[in-house]
């Protein structure tokens, strides 16, 4: 198993990271742009992406 680390970032700064990441290819990044997301929806009670798109 790999090992983890947590980071601390506000909505703003992991927007940022978000926005550079999106900046990528996207067949590297996707992965870690969806569990980025997740967490983020997860501890600011957000729906998840599938139901925001209407």
């Amino acid at each position: 198993m790999q090992q983890q680390i947590t980071l601390t970032l506000s909505i703003p700064e992991t927007n940022l990271v978000l926005d550079a990441l999106g900046q990528l290819p996207y067949a590297q990044v996707y992965e870690l742009v969806d569990k980025v997301r997740r967490q983020a929806q997860g501890q600011i009670g957000l729906s998840p992406v599938a139901e925001e798109t209407a």
